[in-house]
């Protein structure tokens, strides 16, 4: 390089991965139970590509009753907290989700709970 007037060329290439998240089940189907009782099933949630800290919101449906009542009939519960946390390895840490569901009026319904990051993913 010093006094050599050759020329170097450079090639970079890179693929950039969205921060994703996955679900262990995916699918969740909860059990008829009796008016009033509360029935709880934990999900695994499985981050992928997430290069900093990042916290999960959650949006839980609102059920309207033929009455038009509505009621919120989903909690969500984070046992070891909403963090998403990159391991020294760069991987991420798994998470554990509790999600209870309790109704004092019968219902049937098909809905999704959206799981969401401080990025809007």
């Amino acid at each position: 390089v010093n006094d050599n007037p050759s020329h170097y060329r450079i090639t970079l290439s890179g693929t950039v991965k969205s921060p994703k998240l996955n679900f262990d089940p995916i699918f969740l189907m909860l059990t008829p139970i009796p008016l009033g009782m509360k029935t709880e099933t934990a999900i695994n949630i499985i981050p992928q590509d997430y290069l900093r800290q990042s916290q999960i919101q959650v949006e839980l449906p609102k059920l309207e009753l033929e009455d038009g009542d509505r009621i919120y009939p989903f909690s969500v519960q984070f046992p070891e907290g909403q963090d998403i946390v990159v391991s020294s390895d760069g991987t991420n840490i798994e998470l554990i989700c509790h999600i209870g569901f309790s109704s004092s009026r019968p219902v049937s319904f098909f809905e999704n709970i959206f799981f969401i990051d401080e990025e809007g993913n």
